[in-house]
């Protein structure tokens, strides 16, 4: 058991990635990001283009940026 106020703090962003157009592309931007250290969540919207990140630490941006080139699409920052 943790002492009171010790409890990690999620930092949830929200970034705009342009191609994604289905549920695969989704899958493939959630795949990449997941793989980044601290990243405990991700939830993507190719109709929307918007990807949210849930980190268990402080967000990394180019660590997001180069995940989601990694993945084939473009990131064009934080919603």
């Amino acid at each position: 058991m943790s002492p009171p106020g010790s409890e990690s703090m999620s930092n949830v962003t929200t970034y705009k990635v342009t191609g994604m157009s289905c549920g695969h592309c989704e899958g493939a931007v959630s795949s990449e990001l997941s793989e980044i250290e601290g990243v405990s969540a991700v939830q993507a919207a190719a109709d929307t283009g918007l990807v949210t990140v849930t980190f268990t630490e402080e967000p990394d941006d180019e660590a997001v940026r180069a995940a989601v080139d990694e993945a084939g699409y473009e990131l064009v920052g934080r919603a």
